[in-house]
């Protein structure tokens, strides 16, 4: 098996927590008993130091793993299919559907994007999280690039955190707004109710997005947004706290909105609309290798563009 050389830095969310713990959200790909195990062989370090399990953890500590996994550790390639936009030996584009979650997780094993990826091109193994620098929820659609290389994951790290890489994104939300601006509120995990994030000015992180109008229809609007920072969920719960919440959100989206007076066919196609109304469409950054700028773009999904076209049709 190839050794496996991978190091992560500890973040003021993750700071006062153990080292176990903490490691099972950096090196996701592992288990937690794998993780645990390479810890107390050393394998695991922290700033070059072994530690052990209940070990707490500092901001901008620096986890080291060094380890040579058992064939059982790794997650498995699959045979999912991918739309390809873009590839070279550097990077990957990819126009990712909705239903399809990108990380492997508890509920969600395999399925994944990042097993299609290691199927597709089997050197992705040897990239932290088979190349994935960032994320798109599992029922948001559109572009996102992969790393092929180290190299390549260095560069595209860099330019996320620079926050250099261009990501626009259309939205269909409740609500009539008069006009674009910029929602400045802090983000983090919801006081409550763990699982969803919310805006949370204690202790939250900085989560900037800027949107422009593209459409408006009586009781709806769709947007142009990009996004200065990516913090999960950010557009979701951005626009819920401006109180325009995504089309068809479970999560954030609270109980459906009818129009009053809508004919049937808007009614069917917002009934019908089961996932946030959210698509990314376009992704622009620098190629790692050649330093050359570089844009995609990917068209709206037929869902999407489906439920725009009945918005039309009731406002004409």
């Amino acid at each position: 098996m190839q050794q496996i050389d991978d190091c992560a830095r500890v973040t003021a969310e993750l700071a006062g927590q153990r080292l176990d713990q903490a490691a099972a959200r950096l090196f996701a790909d592992y288990s937690r008993s794998r993780l645990k195990t390479w810890i107390l062989s050393g394998e695991l370090r922290v700033n070059g130091a072994l530690c052990q399990p209940r070990h707490k953890l500092s901001v901008g500590d620096q986890l080291t793993l060094r380890a040579v996994p058992d064939a059982d550790e790794r997650w498995q390639a699959q045979p999912l299919g991918l739309s390809v936009v873009y590839e070279d030996a550097a990077l990957l584009v990819i126009d990712k559907p909705a239903g399809l979650v990108v990380h492997p997780a508890a509920g969600h094993r395999d399925g994944t994007l990042l097993n299609a990826l290691l199927h597709h091109c089997a050197g992705l193994a040897a990239v932290p999280r088979a190349g994935i620098v960032h994320r798109l929820d599992r029922d948001t659609t559109g572009l996102m690039v992969v790393a092929k290389t180290l190299a390549s994951h260095a560069s595209l790290v860099a330019q996320l955190q620079a926050r250099s890489v261009k990501r626009r994104y259309q939205a269909v939300v409740n609500g009539t707004l008069r006009a674009g601006g910029t929602i400045n509120e802090p983000m983090g995990r919801h006081p409550v109710q763990r699982t969803r994030m919310a805006v949370v000015r204690a202790g939250g992180k900085e989560a900037i997005t800027h949107f422009r109008i593209g459409e408006r229809f009586p009781a709806h609007t769709l947007l142009n947004i990009d996004l200065e920072t990516g913090r999960t969920h950010q557009i979701r719960v951005h626009m819920a706290y401006l109180g325009h919440p995504l089309v068809g959100d479970p999560v954030y989206g609270g109980r459906l909105r009818l129009p009053p007076g809508a004919p049937e066919p808007l009614r069917e196609a917002l009934l019908g609309f089961r996932r946030q109304a959210l698509h990314a469409w376009h992704l622009a950054l620098c190629h790692p290798d050649t330093g050359r700028g570089m844009a995609w773009e990917a068209p709206l999904p037929a869902d999407l563009g489906e439920l725009l076209q009945a918005l039309r049709e009731a406002r004409a």
